[in-house]
């Protein structure tokens, strides 16, 4: 059951309600605090400039538990050589702006609206939104952003300019920053072969709310 919400008031419908393609909720808006509110509770907004805002709430999660993340042979020798430089929350605007225009397989146009950037810019601001950047030669190669509640990375998008370079970023911050979780809200094969798997939504929501002592780790 899509559920539409009242512009009105600060809320959303429990995440079990979502639809099997993970629809849970149309409407609202893109303000700080109902951002929040979602991600506090398993749910993310993702929509394109010609529908409403959708938020969804996928049952069950893929995710990436930090400790289990995959790394191939020839990602660990690209490690090793230190093909990359990455940092932290250095340019988060320009990872976004490239996460929105970078061309993408079997993909037409972007989610990543102007309202979507102006958004999680200002969440950059308030120390929720986080991103990883990936250097080579001095120019920006590579990155992801995302939000962070609770010791989860709600990972967003990310985008690679050269090979490899997202993969770095990916595991970055799965062995630099200290996580309990990666949410990678949608299986792809990509993800699924550096160590993502299905996670209950019952799972998912226990490991958000346990410990708030890693709220704003980054």
């Amino acid at each position: 059951m899509v559920f539409e919400l009242d512009n009105k008031k600060l809320e959303f419908p429990h995440p079990s309600y979502a639809d099997e393609d993970g629809l849970l909720a149309v409407g609202g808006d893109l303000s700080a605090d109902r951002l929040l509110l979602a991600y506090s509770n398993g749910i993310f907004p993702w929509f394109s400039e010609d529908t409403p805002i959708l938020w969804y709430a996928p049952h069950p999660r893929f995710v990436i538990y930090p400790s289990k993340i995959k790394i191939s042979k020839s990602m660990a020798a690209c490690i090793r050589k230190k093909t990359f430089s990455i940092s932290v929350d250095r340019s988060f605007h320009t990872v976004i702006q490239n996460c929105s225009t970078i061309n993408r397989k079997d993909q037409d146009g972007t989610w990543i609206t102007e309202d979507m950037i102006r958004a999680y810019t200002a969440l950059h601001e308030m120390g929720y939104a986080h991103s990883v950047e990936v250097w080579q030669d001095g120019l920006l190669v590579g990155g992801l952003y995302g939000m962070l509640i609770n010791g989860v990375f709600c990972g967003e998008s990310m985008f690679s300019k050269v090979p490899n370079a997202s993969k770095a970023a990916l595991i970055y911050l799965a062995q630099e920053i200290d996580l309990q979780l990666i949410d990678c809200q949608f299986h792809t094969s990509h993800l699924e072969s550096m160590g993502g798997e299905y996670l209950s939504l019952p799972d998912y929501l226990a490991i958000l709310t346990k410990d708030p002592r890693y709220e704003q780790s980054i």
